[in-house]
């Protein structure tokens, strides 16, 4: 077995790590429904400090984060208040019947990514990509005008998780370091809620439940794990496979809410769905067109 293909299966293995924890992440948050969503947050921020402490240290890159300058820390603080509003709908989402939406936020959260850059960034964007975000549009325009339903939920994960990305392409840190300096920037606040919990006779801490604690004391790792296993994948596969992986996600919280969580898929969403669905085939299939065509023109090069 040569030296490549041990790198891409390794690549694969991290991939499907990576985005196949986070499909099934929701199963998670469910099981520690008995916190309210801030709590969940906060105890996820406390713990994922520790975790990310860890691996920091352990990969040595305590001089990433003394190397940062004033102007990064607040683009950090920006980019985790991002995230912490990113989390904090997530959850309120699961707790309250509506994984669904959740999917849908993720499913298009890669063509706001290409709206983004295009609008941000200067990037041009192909004909192809116009129409798949058209397409994406429509389907969100279906739950408007059709159902009457603004998907809020779906909305602002995908832009809130587009916008931090842009942040952090801004930034260029580490992805490993950035989370732990938006974590550790986060603490603060998230300490101080678990605190007034405590105080106030309510939450695990001032229950005394060990196992609850224990509970929310996994959203470290769980939040931990993913991020390193796709750093990993990020270098031992292109970004064009990477990106189909990034539907793995989605598909599986789908496939949860429906058939575990008996969530109701109208006829509506079907055609809301569908329209997404085609968007990323769009999406894709540009992608590899895009890429083979940037491999010619290097060869010929």
């Amino acid at each position: 077995m040569n030296t490549e293909t041990q790198t891409d299966r390794a690549g694969f293995a991290f991939a499907l790590t990576a985005y196949g924890l986070w499909g099934v992440i929701p199963v998670y948050f469910k099981a520690v429904g008995f916190a309210g969503p801030f709590e969940i947050i906060a105890h996820r921020i406390c713990w994922a400090v520790l975790v990310l402490g860890l691996v920091i240290v352990v990969r040595q890159q305590m001089a990433g984060i003394r190397h940062l300058t004033p102007g990064r820390l607040r683009w950090l603080a920006l980019s985790g208040s991002l995230l912490a509003i990113n989390w904090s709908v997530f959850i309120w989402a699961l707790l309250n019947e509506r994984m669904l939406e959740t999917s849908i936020g993720y499913y298009i959260n890669p063509l706001v990514n290409v709206l983004l850059g295009g609008l941000f960034l200067g990037e041009r964007l192909r004909p192809a990509q116009i129409a798949a975000v058209m397409l994406a549009g429509a389907g969100v325009a279906n739950e408007l005008f059709a159902v009457g339903v603004f998907p809020w939920v779906g909305l602002t994960l995908a832009f809130t998780f587009g916008f931090y990305g842009l942040v952090r392409k801004k930034i260029m840190v580490d992805s490993v370091v950035g989370l732990g300096v938006e974590s550790l920037l986060l603490l603060p606040l998230a300490g101080g809620y678990l605190i007034w919990l405590s105080m106030a006779g309510r939450g695990s801490v001032a229950s005394g439940n060990v196992g609850e604690i224990a509970l929310l004391a996994l959203g470290g790792p769980l939040t931990v794990i993913p991020l390193v296993a796709f750093a990993a994948a990020a270098l031992r596969l292109s970004l064009t496979t990477l990106g189909f992986f990034q539907y793995l996600a989605p598909s599986l919280t789908l496939l949860l809410a429906v058939f575990v969580y008996g969530e109701p898929f109208r006829a509506s969403q079907a055609i809301t769905f569908g329209c997404i669905w085609a968007a990323l085939i769009v999406f894709s299939l540009d992608g590899l067109r895009f890429q083979r065509r940037a491999r010619r023109l290097n060869r010929a090069a």
